[in-house]
């Protein structure tokens, strides 16, 4: 009996995008994913395969454990508001004063 893991995009939103030209496909953050919404490529060396996106807990541990920066949180779309300072162009999320050093909350949203 063979089994297949395949994407499963059911969501409006993509919990965690891995880059596979970046991905050396360690599986550091296959192992460390508290949801197993990542799961192991079946293929050696291949990026993982983001199977369970809507039960990501959006907890970036995968993010932080990837030591060659492959893959990128996606904030739920009701966690993505942010207001831009229109004296200087930055942006922050509502809240906060400012965004932290490295933070989840910059613009990888189309802000510029």
């Amino acid at each position: 009996m063979k089994a297949y893991i395949v994407p499963n995009f059911t969501g409006p939103t993509e919990a965690v995008t891995i880059d596979a030209q970046l991905c050396v496909g360690c599986n550091h953050c296959v192992n460390i994913c508290r949801t197993q919404t990542i799961m192991k490529n079946p293929k050696p060396g291949k990026p993982p395969v983001l199977v369970y996106p809507d039960e990501c807990w959006y907890c970036a541990c995968c993010v932080e454990a990837c030591r060659t920066g492959a893959l990128e949180m996606h904030l739920p779309i009701n966690q993505r508001i942010m207001y831009k300072r229109k004296t200087t162009g930055e942006v922050f999320r509502l809240g906060a004063d400012e965004a932290p050093e490295k933070s989840y909350f910059r613009t990888p949203y189309g802000w510029r």
